[in-house]
């Protein structure tokens, strides 16, 4: 990033980064409540929802309060919950239990965020609010100690990093106040966390890695509405994970798998475990014959109550699940995003300031509603039958219990290859599509200029070539998704890191599971990445 460019200023009353649920709710309540605001919102994607990745059902309460008529236009994914199912897999069997109380879903929808964001968008618009996608926030402008918009990465980048024949650089948006709604590992939130120490007095926050599969299959085999989840095999009982099968209209389903990153196996292939899951004798005739649409993968902030930060700094906040305001055990965010945006714009149009706003949120229905379930999760870091166990205890207590269980950062969670034995796994030969994770990349529709730097960056490569070699086996090859990192032949007998960063679908699993923590996430330029059909 070249500091001496000069660049044009774009002046706002107020910025909002990142054009999910959270950042549009909080425009448009903004502007309904204090029209004469200036705002815009910057979202990394080519489009509108291009970037927009979750399971997803919806709780449909706070988008009743923001769009009173949404149920009256739905998205074109919009199934009412019909029923739920909650099974235990072995290897071969699989045991319905009870369903859990924080997943019951009568009334509400299963929808695509995908496809609701560009209505939340449209509506932002209607109301005068200008919406910019193809705008990447790179880094936040700072003065005097506060927060006073962000800077627009360069365009026209060569791979080296020097400016190309058609070299761009990124403007300047500034405005008094920031509104921070990027999700799950923000870049610029990560910055603004650690610049202003806003995680100081809370846990580390915990992450999950979600897989989703968009299928078409032969007509007769989905239930539209219905709603299945899974926990067990693949996985080990040590390792936190499920899966979601949400079945559509049109002979088509949503299907997908959640990994702990907390987990210890540093030979573990969480996307290997989400195809295995696929054949599994109860999920494999639901599939064969059927063809996949559209894939993605997206981690997830899973810590809760205890691992949220503070969400306000001088100049900005942090709303959605750029704070953590997922709630896991319910396996559920929007509803919560879209509070936590609105509550914001309340916040803003009151006070004309961030001040107040954490206290304000862990006191509001949203928090109290983390708090509640907060032993939930981090019982499960003792194995699944505890977790269970520990679960019931909370839902029968109502979160009353008077302690809070602690949340664990997932880089220090992995063992050394010399420390675990990993489980003799059993899982089985596989033929259902996709063949492997670049085949499973082109389902995610990416679009990266090869020419362009990487936007990966690892701070010293011949630790990679080295010691995690040797202590790690190099467990970005497992972990990530996308096939993005290798090692391979450096043609002198020894070998290096190859970044594939054109396959990189912005899981940012990279940034949190390196177990030395020397891999940072950037923005790309404005545009590149993924573009999700429909999930």
């Amino acid at each position: 990033m070249n500091d001496a460019v000069e660049r044009d200023q774009m002046e706002y009353d107020v910025v909002i980064v990142g054009a999910g649920p959270a950042g549009l709710a909080c425009a448009i309540r903004l502007k309904e409540l204090k029209p004469e605001l200036n705002i815009c919102i910057l979202e990394k994607a080519s489009a509108i929802g291009a970037h927009m990745f979750s399971g997803a059902v919806l709780e449909p309460g706070p988008l009743d309060e923001l769009l009173p008529g949404w149920r009256n236009s739905p998205p074109a994914i919009c199934v009412p919950a019909k029923r739920d199912e909650f099974a235990l897999l072995t290897r071969s069997g699989r045991h319905r239990l009870p369903t859990p109380p924080q997943q019951h879903n009568a009334g509400n929808f299963i929808i695509s965020l995908g496809l609701l964001a560009p209505q939340l968008a449209a509506k932002a618009e209607s109301l005068g609010v200008d919406v910019f996608a193809g705008f990447a926030a790179s880094r936040p402008l700072l003065e005097n100690g506060r927060v006073v918009g962000v800077q627009i990465g360069d365009m026209g980048l060569e791979k080296n990093g020097e400016p190309g024949p058609n070299y761009a650089p990124g403007p300047e948006v500034r405005a008094p106040l920031t509104v921070l709604a990027e999700g799950c590992r923000g870049s610029v939130s990560k910055v603004l966390i650690r610049e202003f120490a806003l995680d100081a007095h809370c846990d580390p926050q915990t992450y999950g890695l979600g897989f989703k599969e968009l299928w078409q299959l032969p007509p007769g085999r989905v239930e539209p509405g219905l709603i299945q989840h899974t926990v067990g095999w693949p996985l080990d009982n040590g390792t936190y994970g499920g899966s979601f099968i949400y079945h559509l209209g049109n002979d088509r389903l949503y299907l997908g798998y959640v990994v702990g990153l907390d987990y210890r196996d540093p030979r573990l292939r969480p996307f290997e475990a989400f195809q295995q899951f696929k054949h599994h004798p109860s999920i494999r005739p639901l599939l064969e014959g059927g063809e996949i649409v559209a894939a993605g993968a997206r981690t997830i902030a899973a810590g809760g109550w205890q691992s949220m930060p503070r969400l306000e700094m001088p100049g900005a906040l942090l709303i959605g699940d750029a704070g953590g305001t997922l709630n896991v055990p319910k396996i559920k965010g929007i509803h919560q995003t879209l509070r936590s945006g609105m509550l914001a714009a309340q916040q803003i149009a009151e006070t004309g300031s961030s001040e107040g706003f954490d206290a304000r949120w862990r006191s509001s229905p949203g928090g109290q509603e983390l708090r509640k379930v907060r032993n939930i999760k981090p019982g499960f870091h003792r194995g699944l039958w505890f977790g269970i166990a520990n679960a019931a205890f909370e839902t029968m207590t109502g979160g009353r219990a008077p302690w809070t269980l602690k949340n664990h950062a997932a880089y220090a969670e992995m063992q050394k290859l010399d420390e675990y034995i990993s489980p003799e796994r059993h899982w089985v030969p596989r033929d259902l599509p996709p063949r492997d994770r670049l085949a499973s990349v082109f389902f995610a529709n990416n679009s990266h200029d090869e020419s362009q730097p990487a936007h990966l960056k690892v701070l010293d490569p011949s630790i990679c070539v080295d010691r995690c070699t040797q202590e790690y086996g190099n467990p970005c090859q497992n972990f990530c998704p996308a096939n993005v990192y290798e090692m391979v032949d450096d043609g002198a007998g020894g070998r290096r890191l190859q970044i594939n960063a054109a396959n990189c679908v912005h899981c940012k699993a990279c940034d949190i599971k390196d177990p030395y923590q020397i891999i940072t996430w950037t923005t790309p330029e404005g545009g590149s990445g993924p573009i999700y059909q429909s999930l």
